[in-house]
Formats: structure tokens, C-alpha cells, sequence
């Protein structure tokens, strides 16, 4: 199963959501296209350089999905949130055991502002049990917490805290809530 890396944003309206790069395993321009969505920087788009790798590569079944999952990381981070839920989708009909998919479909579906879709592909990231696990409950916690699941979201936020100690974006997420 592919490594992941996580990166978090911050968005005003929403505080921040957490996503998912997928390590692709060997070189080429999919692994390329993995170092564009973890860092943002290339000399190419970073959306050329994900298309050109699914385009003109062979690559194997999961390093495809992976693939198709950074360029959606990417559209995402670009603001291209259905670009990026095509992608999400393209990579589950490749390879639906990636946590990382679900991760960031319900990553776009919070930034869209449509918290009670994001809860089925976060609850699935958290069944996967995706490498990132700690991102999939802090996700679902702000689902959660906007669609009126108080204590839900407390009860995710604090097991993202457990998964990832010490992580400044969680406790701050915490220190809202009074526990009676």
C-alpha cells in the first residue's frame, strides 16, 4: 500500500481540513507528479506534469490511483474541488482500498461546504484505516461539528490528538470545548 503524507491548509471560513499526497513507487513523472503535491513546487504545472505521468506512463493499478489521487490534491489546493472529486473517483474505480481517496474526497466536500456528504468517504478513510488516520478523524470532526454532532466532533478531535501528539491544530480545535 503506498506511503502517505499529510499537509495541512487553512481556510478562513473553515478553520483547517487536513488531505493526503500518495507516494508513488519508482521515478517518472508519477513520482513527480507525488513531489508536486506535496510541495507545490515544479517547473511544470503540477497538474501537466500528473496528467503527462496518467497519460503516457505505464504504471501499475495502484501507482495509477495514487496518481489520480495527487492530481486531485492538487486541483484541490488550486480550488478546483470537482476537478479534484473526479480524480477521487477515477482512483476508487482503480483501487478502492486507498485510504488516502477518501481522505481527500471528504477533504473537497468540507471545503465545498457539504459536511454531511463528507462523512460516508471519511468514515470509509477511517474503516481503511488510512495511513493518515489522525487527518481522517480531525476531517470528520469538523463534518461533524457542522452538521450538529457536537459531541461526535469533540470525540474525533480529541482521538486526532491522540493519533498525533501534541499536534497544534487539534488542541487548538479542542481548547473550544467545555467538557461537563
Amino acid at each position: 500500500m503506498p506511503r502517505t503524507i499529510v499537509s495541512a491548509i487553512i481556510t478562513a471560513l473553515l478553520g483547517p481540513a487536513a488531505f493526503a499526497q500518495v507516494f508513488v513507487v519508482g521515478g517518472g513523472m508519477a513520482a513527480d507528479c507525488y513531489d508536486a503535491a506535496k510541495t507545490g513546487s515544479t517547473r511544470l504545472s503540477a497538474e501537466t506534469i500528473c496528467t503527462q505521468a496518467l497519460r503516457s506512463e505505464v504504471l501499475s493499478r495502484s501507482n495509477r490511483a495514487a496518481t489520480y489521487t495527487n492530481r486531485g490534491v492538487i486541483r484541490m489546493r488550486d480550488g478546483d474541488y470537482d476537478g479534484a472529486l473526479d480524480d477521487y473517483a477515477k482512483a476508487e474505480e482503480i483501487d478502492g482500498d486507498q485510504g488516502a481517496i477518501y481522505l481527500n474526497r471528504g477533504a473537497a466536500l468540507i471545503y465545498m461546504k457539504q459536511f454531511g456528504e463528507a462523512l460516508a468517504p471519511l468514515n470509509r478513510a477511517i474503516e481503511l484505516e488510512t495511513q493518515d488516520l489522525y487527518a481522517a478523524h480531525y476531517n470528520r470532526a469538523i463534518a461533524k461539528e457542522n452538521t450538529g454532532d457536537i459531541a461526535g466532533a469533540y470525540e474525533d478531535f480529541r482521538t486526532a490528538l491522540e493519533l498525533k501528539p501534541e499536534w497544534e491544530i487539534a488542541e487548538r480545535q479542542l481548547s473550544r470545548f467545555s467538557v461537563n
